[in-house]
């Protein structure tokens, strides 16, 4: 706090002879003193306190102040009293901590400070040190919460708990609700600790799953082996679903994040995130127990075919209705690669072994032969490695990788599958053509089975063909279903399950 003294700013006040002049003896006798409040520096204007500047009066005893300060002057200097003025402190300065500073130093009264901050000495100055009435901080809504003693916050926790409790018995979290991944299937169990053996061509119909609205465009077992009686399936009616196909035939979750179509799916590496490329540009990876996206990647184009990195679980490639093939990576949600080619569409991505290279099948059909049909490409360096692979005029819409020997087959739209070698320069296997079924321009899938020794293919008729990988004879034929077979997929743990889906929506699952 400082105080100030008032004094008369006129030529007048002192005389030629070096005496005060009547209006300051009459002041100082009568101990009138100006205290700020708000902090002005002692030793100023008094004229200056409410922002106006002293200007020399007629009169000598009249000080230039505000006309409520001056009539107050004039009461107390007829009256001869002893009287303080207290101005108002500004609104911009806060009043408790200049209230506290007053009543907690207290200057004496033979020295005063300047505005150079100085002790003069020899003048009779006081600070009033009266304490003024605390002011109740006003409570804004929203911003200042109220005290809470600590035992009635301990029995305020206590009581939530238990109705949380109470509430999570009654309605199950979704997170925990399903036990996709905590479950293990029964019948998965006891192969769990055994080898994979002989695989077996199923006879009879186990299942049939029927929820789909909309042709089945990809089904997929689960890859980890105690997950693995998940089935999940993509279909043109926008969703993507989860079965138990193997216990119970239940769809476990549906998923509706897509717009459009959804043209192709797969599981993660690790079985707790889904993989989905749908016709509305986009492509998603979708936690399979929340059911909560954890990234959308949106493409210039309709997303038709996607493979994972098998050294990366995080980077897939995205191909579709474009001339480019790109490399995305679902942590920084970012493209890290493109692939660029003189197509018009990419119908499938295979991984060669070790991921290093990947084959691309494309709907590029020149006059002659197929040129650019089956592109091999460098994943690093993002260099075609060869664009002369296949060399007659039919387009392959999906390719299978051989698990164990090198090579990898096509199917082609001339109702055959075509076997390439997965090593530079990728030559054709003309003594091998695995033929008999039909195709039809119906986007349909083949696979090897989890041992090599079967390859299994669906057909434009709904008949399934399994055939012999060494002899490439027809082994067995499966009558699946009444329409297009589009996808058949052989269980990796259990030797005698296979799913197939078909261009009606239907799902069967096979022992």
């Amino acid at each position: 706090m400082s105080s100030l003294v008032a004094y008369e700013d006129s030529d007048s006040e002192e005389d030629r002879s070096g005496q005060a002049s009547p209006a300051r003896q009459a002041a100082a006798t009568s101990g009138v003193e100006l205290q700020l409040a708000s902090g002005l520096p002692a030793g100023g204007d008094a004229g200056s306190v409410r922002g106006k500047p002293s200007s020399a009066s007629g009169s000598s005893s009249t000080l230039h102040l505000a006309p409520d300060l001056q009539y107050r002057w004039r009461e107390g200097e007829r009256r001869g009293s002893r009287e303080t003025l207290t101005l108002n402190p500004p609104k911009r300065f806060p009043t408790d901590p200049w209230t506290r500073q007053a009543s907690s130093y207290a200057y004496p009264e033979s020295s005063r400070e300047t505005e150079q901050g100085h002790a003069v000495k020899g003048e009779n100055t006081s600070l009033n040190t009266q304490k003024r009435p605390a002011q109740q901080p006003q409570i804004v809504p929203g911003r200042v919460k109220p005290y809470v003693p600590k035992r009635m916050r301990l029995r305020q926790l206590d009581i939530c708990d238990a109705e949380h409790a109470s509430d999570s018995e009654l309605q199950p979290d979704s997170q925990h609700n399903s036990g996709l991944l905590s479950q293990v299937s029964q019948s998965v169990k006891p192969y769990l600790d055994s080898k994979y053996s002989c695989t077996e061509i199923p006879q009879r119909l186990l299942f049939k799953l029927l929820e789909h609205q909309g042709p089945v465009n990809q089904i997929q077992w689960c890859p980890v082996p105690q997950s693995s009686h998940l089935l999940l399936s993509a279909s043109m009616d926008r969703t993507v679903k989860v079965w138990d196909a193997v216990d119970s035939g239940r769809c476990w979750k549906t998923y509706s994040s897509h717009s459009g179509a959804v043209r192709d799916a797969c599981w993660s590496s690790c079985g707790r995130n889904i993989l989905s490329g749908s016709f509305d540009t986009t492509a998603h990876l979708t936690d399979v127990e929340t059911g909560q996206r954890l990234a959308e990647l949106r493409n210039e184009f309709r997303v038709c075919c996607l493979a994972l990195q098998p050294r990366d679980p995080h980077v897939f490639l995205c191909g579709g209705f474009s001339s480019e093939v790109k490399a995305w990576d679902c942590r920084s949600c970012q493209v890290i690669r493109s692939y660029k080619a003189g197509i018009q569409q990419t119908l499938d991505i295979v991984f060669l072994p070790e991921g290093k290279e990947f084959i691309t099948s494309t709907d590029s059909v020149s006059r002659d032969s197929a040129d650019r049909t089956l592109i091999a490409w460098d994943f690093q360096t993002t260099a075609k490695v060869s664009n002369q692979i296949y060399q007659e005029r039919y387009t392959c819409p999906s390719l299978a990788l051989h698990p164990k020997e090198s090579v990898f087959v096509a199917q082609t739209n001339g109702n055959y599958m075509a076997l390439f070698s997965a090593q530079r320069p990728y030559r054709i296997n003309k003594k091998k053509r695995y033929e008999g079924h039909k195709v039809e321009g119906y986007a349909v899938g083949c696979e090897f089975s989890p041992d090599g020794s079967l390859l299994a293919t669906g057909s434009s008729n709904g008949v399934v063909h399994f055939y012999n990988y060494l002899t490439s004879r027809v082994v067995r034929t499966l009558p699946a279903h009444q329409q297009a077979c589009v996808c058949v997929t052989f269980h990796p743990v259990l030797p005698a399950i296979t799913a197939t889906c078909d261009w009606s929506g239907e799902i069967n699952t096979w022992h």
